[in-house]
């Protein structure tokens, strides 16, 4: 897949897994990690990341990066990159993510919060682009010239 099919497919997948699935930010970052990255995920991991949006709403870590960074480990794993590099991938990754988003923390990057009030899904243009990201720096993480 190249570059623009995937941003269409990050694009459709968001919105999909936000106004059909109702599924946070994380577990969407999973899923569609998994499925341009043809990896299969077990049931316990997308258990797992159901508090992972900004830890449970609380404007902690934003889950875009927890599930990318979930996501690195799962691959690594299953290509039997060595742990230390996956950790250094990690760090790389939030890294470059807070250079282009300006913040790993939910609460900056969604200033509004989370209330009641707020439109549903208000994070889908960013999820999209961050999406985006994690898909160009996994596929230099997963390249066997790296």
């Amino acid at each position: 897949m190249n570059n623009i099919q995937n941003r269409e497919l990050i694009r459709r997948r968001v919105a999909e897994y936000y106004w059909r699935d109702d599924i946070n930010c994380a577990t969407a970052t999973l899923k569609i990690l998994a499925e341009i990255f043809a990896v299969e995920l077990h049931e316990q991991v997308i258990a797992a990341a159901v508090g992972m949006h900004g830890a449970g709403e609380y404007g902690c870590q934003c889950g875009l990066v927890e599930g990318a960074l979930m996501f690195l480990g799962i691959l690594g794993n299953q290509r039997q990159i060595a742990e230390e590099r996956i950790v250094a991938a990690c760090r790389e990754f939030a890294e470059g993510f807070e250079m282009e988003f300006g913040s790993l923390e939910c609460r900056v990057l969604r200033p509004e919060g989370f209330h009641p009030d707020n439109p549903p899904h208000i994070c889908e243009p960013l999820s999209c682009a961050a999406i985006g990201f994690s898909v160009d720096f996994i596929a230099t993480f997963a390249s066997p010239s790296r």
